[in-house]
């Protein structure tokens, strides 16, 4: 009978407003099937996706490898407790540990779990190496999460705001000033995070020397170096992870979105050093579950094997060719940022949900990261001709808002 009931509505948005607690600011598209880079909405429009999940989707939609895996797991075992080893988990440690700086691994469900977990581990470390402390530094126009404590995380305004008084321990500073972070160091500082590049905050990409001058300053006080990888990694930037793009090694690292190209996995891996969990002192029921661990394994086998990093970085640097054209043609672009496939238009004004809902007409699914600022996160295995595809529509917007008045 439900079943009946909702098949009979016509209306899938309505039925949402009616239903779902509305914390989204969707864009009025309802997506039903997606291939590769494309999706299909529920009237059979197509569309060329530049969001990909916000950066989940490395391999693009319903990738062969993923589903493959998918299918065979399900049909083997599902979901066992952290009680039990179980391989596809095992697998995907060592695939991890094998390709980063890193030595062991924790997995979990979400980035944001991920870096709950990561600032748990900081304070357990400041809770036996340094006498107590347990403040982590943070930076601001950063996202971490959306639990309490990675609201506090956060460094923005408009996510914190809502939920005063919130969770004590996080101290923001200005993000890319390694001055900033070395004046608010104290003896209760046991760790700094920081995203290599920022995502939410407007893919924002720091001087050269700023992600070494931190790792110095963490070297000298003898407190760990936090890396949110859960954007910027597994290629997305045009190497395995952002870190090595820098020159720096983190202490602790969290990853998530692109892991598992589409099904839901975090993880955060640490040096041993940094290691110091005790049985009992961490865990998760659905964290690192053999089906989940099993796409992930596909899905970053696949990228290794195949350099899609690499691609990604090469097809990164075709775009970036097109939108500096397109700056150079239209006023209102400011500035074109980011690395790899994560890259961002600034505007001189408010006008990116506009674009937004203009490149939506025209069959290009892109993501307003700012008001005045547009980002794309498309899937790894785009090929020029797909940013070609892009780059036209979004010349065909801007020629239009140019026409009418800019």
């Amino acid at each position: 009978m439900a079943q009946q009931l909702v098949s009979k509505m016509d209306n899938w948005q309505e039925l949402e407003h009616k239903l779902y607690m509305q914390t989204f600011k969707r864009v009025p598209v309802t997506l039903v099937r997606g291939q590769g880079a494309r999706v299909w909405d529920s009237d059979g429009k197509e569309y060329l996706d530049f969001v990909a999940g916000w950066a989940v989707n490395s391999l693009g939609h319903c990738h062969p490898a993923v589903v493959e895996a998918l299918k065979e797991q399900a049909q083997t075992l599902i979901q066992a407790s952290n009680q039990f080893y179980t391989i596809p988990q095992i697998q995907l440690a060592e695939l991890l540990v094998h390709n980063s700086c890193l030595d062991r691994v924790f997995f979990c469900n979400s980035g944001t779990e991920a870096n709950e977990g990561a600032i748990k581990l900081a304070r357990r470390y400041g809770s036996l190496h340094l006498k107590g402390a347990y403040e982590i530094i943070t930076t601001r126009d950063s996202f971490h999460g959306r639990t309490l404590a990675m609201v506090a995380a956060t460094g923005q305004d408009k996510f914190q705001q809502p939920y005063v008084p919130l969770p004590g321990g996080f101290i923001n500073v200005d993000y890319n000033n390694a001055e900033r972070i070395r004046a608010a160091t104290t003896s209760q500082t046991c760790a700094v995070m920081v995203e290599p590049i920022q995502g939410e905050g407007g893919v924002n990409v720091p001087d050269d020397d700023y992600l070494k001058e931190i790792r110095a300053w963490c070297d000298e006080k003898g407190i760990l170096l936090v890396f949110d990888e859960v954007q910027t990694a597994i290629g997305r930037t045009g190497t395995l992870f952002a870190y090595e793009q820098f020159g720096v090694e983190p202490d602790i690292m969290t990853l998530a979105k692109g892991l598992g190209s589409g099904v839901p996995i975090g993880a955060f891996l640490a040096k041993e050093r940094a290691s110091v969990f005790a049985a009992g002192e961490h865990g998760a029921t659905f964290g690192g579950n053999p089906l989940v661990c099993a796409a992930g394994l596909a899905a970053l086998k696949f990228i290794i094997d195949n350099d899609i990093p690499g691609k990604a970085r090469q097809v990164g640097r075709y775009f970036v060719s097109g939108l500096e054209k397109l700056k150079a043609k239209f006023g209102f672009i400011a500035e074109v940022r980011g690395r790899g496939l994560l890259l961002a238009l600034g505007f001189t004004g408010d006008i990116a949900e506009d674009v937004v809902l203009a490149c939506l007409k025209e069959g290009l699914l892109v993501n307003r990261v700012k008001p005045n600022a547009l980002r794309f996160m498309p899937p790894l295995i785009i090929t020029e001709k797909d940013v070609d595809e892009a780059l036209d529509i979004l010349e065909v917007v801007f020629d239009r808002r140019l026409g009418n008045g800019g």
